[in-house]
């Protein structure tokens, strides 16, 4: 059983268009580049890039950006578009040296993993010594609520889930315009202590505002995303 990625490649692609969907264009983008340009990195991996919308915004800023991802279709479209080297591959099993980056990104990437542990060793491996790992992901809240059905919309406009088995790890499917794709959920705990017993230290860490769009105000009395930076010891 596939996690679906390869048949909602097309449908994926046409989401984001030039500029992202809501949360990367209003949420992540701004604050993640700040964190880029602030770390001044010479090079660069975007873990999990997909069709390289990410990398390529980054291209302008940083002098080499590599792209990973294990959907070939999305692998393809990046490669068509350029601003990075794309290879195909997964994060648990990155095609590169020790100490090749001085910064890696997972861009709401995490949650489509399913090694964390292996994936966080990749990661920590590859980094220069007090290299840096930039993630933006998802709130558990969210992932623990994507499993318990449609979610409820009231009479007073606003939406009500349903959120169970937080403390556990476990595998769910997302569907929206299309797409149709396997998420896991983990508590912030499981992230927190394997990105620690894996040596890496927190130095910052986030949860923004959406600056504009339609959903902004209904977002900000909810936020769903957040962003983490850790260094390697």
């Amino acid at each position: 059983m596939t996690d679906g990625w390869d048949d909602s490649a097309k449908a994926w692609i046409a989401s984001q268009g030039t500029d992202g969907d809501f949360s990367r264009q209003h949420v992540l983008d701004a604050p993640m580049l700040d964190r880029v340009l602030a770390a001044m990195p010479k090079v660069i991996l975007d873990l999990g890039c997909g069709e390289g919308r990410f990398c390529r915004k980054l291209a302008g800023s940083v002098d080499h950006v590599f792209g990973i991802d294990p959907t070939e279709a999305l692998i393809s479209y990046a490669k068509n578009q350029g601003g990075a080297d794309y290879v195909i591959a997964s994060a648990e099993d990155l095609p590169f040296a020790d100490r090749s980056f001085d910064m890696v990104i997972s861009y709401l990437s995490l949650i489509d993993i399913s090694d964390i542990p292996k994936a966080l060793s990749e990661t920590h491996r590859v980094l220069r010594p007090n290299g840096r790992f930039l993630i933006a992901n998802l709130n558990p809240w969210t992932t623990a609520s994507q499993s318990q059905g449609t979610p409820v919309k009231n009479p007073d406009g606003t939406t009500t889930l349903t959120m169970d088995r937080y403390l556990d790890a476990f595998p769910s499917w997302a569907e929206w315009r299309g797409i149709r794709i396997q998420n896991w959920h983990r508590p912030m705990s499981f992230y927190m202590q394997a990105l620690l017993n894996r040596g890496f230290q927190l130095t910052h860490f986030d949860e923004p505002k959406a600056t504009c769009g339609a959903r902004a105000e209904s977002y900000n009395r909810a936020p769903y995303l957040h962003i983490m930076e850790w260094q390697k010891r």
